[in-house]
């Protein structure tokens, strides 16, 4: 009987909360308010923070159209293993002071994650067939490698700083990490991690192909790059997964910086202190969205490769002589 009540219990994190239920609903609305904050910005109406909802299911009603020259399991499986990829790293970072699964080395393990619903893609672009797909996973995989070296600085100055604190040399765990922010404060109140977090920032719409960082998609080059074979169902899994991967990455800002801000006491006042970081985050990406023309891809591998990676350089550096 234990074993099957502890079954249920993992089902449910892994379907509700904070699984794939809870992952479509806030991972939806956090692409809702984002698209609204861009239109402001831009001085235009914008759409209703719903419209992602809108366009998911609309997406669902539709048929599907598999073309003639793809590799139609790889092409229809895609999708799906992307965005179960994305909804396994929710799992382990802590949300409303909860985690799921925890462990010794959680952003190890979610560092490999993040390859995955890349990886997705490339693969269903590569299984369609189509020669805008080419030039668009070609893309993708030099954004890839253009976010991995920042990112692997960031959450290195992160674990450095927090290990040293606790004495453990570096710190992968997450619950450890935002245990630590609870007693210590956030670590954005650190000036030396303070550059770290600007580099996330500008690594999160790198990660989920925001505008200025969308050459693998751009539209009205290459006419949706990897996207641009797939219809119904398998795109509205797609678009899913793009704004679950906004979810996860702005939840693992909030677990690495923002942590600690709530007294911790009632749930009511984890979940307003994680909402609100949640906004916050979503603003700053916004921002970003907003005031600036797409790069094309040669900008966006020298833009990381040097000003984002010197920026957590900068804070490894601080972290790594205790300043």
């Amino acid at each position: 009987m234990t074993i099957v009540i502890g079954a249920l219990q993992y089902l449910g994190y892994v379907l509700i909360f904070p699984g794939f239920l809870f992952c479509f609903l806030a991972g939806m609305l956090l692409c809702g308010i984002d698209r609204k904050l861009v239109a402001k910005m831009q001085k235009r109406v914008g759409p209703p923070v719903l419209q992602p909802f809108y366009d998911f299911f609309k997406l669902c009603g539709k048929e599907t159209i598999v073309p003639a020259a793809a590799e139609r399991i790889t092409f229809m499986l895609a999708p799906l293993v992307g965005l179960a990829a994305l909804v396994v790293i929710q799992l382990f970072i802590p949300v409303f002071g909860f985690t799921a699964f925890s462990g010794m080395a959680d952003i190890i393990v979610i560092l490999y994650l993040l390859l995955i619903p890349a990886l997705a893609i490339i693969l269903g672009g590569a299984a369609s067939g189509s020669p805008y797909a080419g030039v668009g996973l070609s893309r993708e995989m030099v954004t890839i490698i253009s976010c991995e070296l920042p990112l692997v600085l960031v959450l290195l100055a992160v674990a450095k700083t927090v290990g040293d604190e606790m004495g453990t040399g570096l710190c992968f765990s997450l619950s450890s990490i935002a245990q630590y922010q609870m007693l210590n404060g956030s670590l954005i109140t650190k000036i030396s991690m303070v550059p770290a977090a600007v580099a996330l920032l500008l690594i999160i719409p790198g990660e989920t192909g925001n505008h200025p960082f969308d050459a693998a998609e751009a539209e009205t080059e290459i006419c949706e790059g990897m996207l641009a074979e797939y219809s119904g169902a398998p795109l509205g899994v797609f678009k899913l997964s793009h704004a679950v991967k906004m979810l996860t990455l702005t939840s693992l800002f909030v677990a690495l910086f923002l942590g600690g801000l709530g007294t911790g006491i009632l749930p009511l006042d984890v979940l307003l202190m994680f909402l609100l970081c949640a906004v916050i985050t979503a603003v700053a990406i916004s921002f970003v969205h907003a005031v600036t023309a797409r790069l094309r891809i040669e900008q966006i591998f020298k833009y990381y490769w040097t000003v984002v990676s010197a920026l957590a350089l900068i804070s490894l550096v601080l972290a790594w002589y205790g300043l």
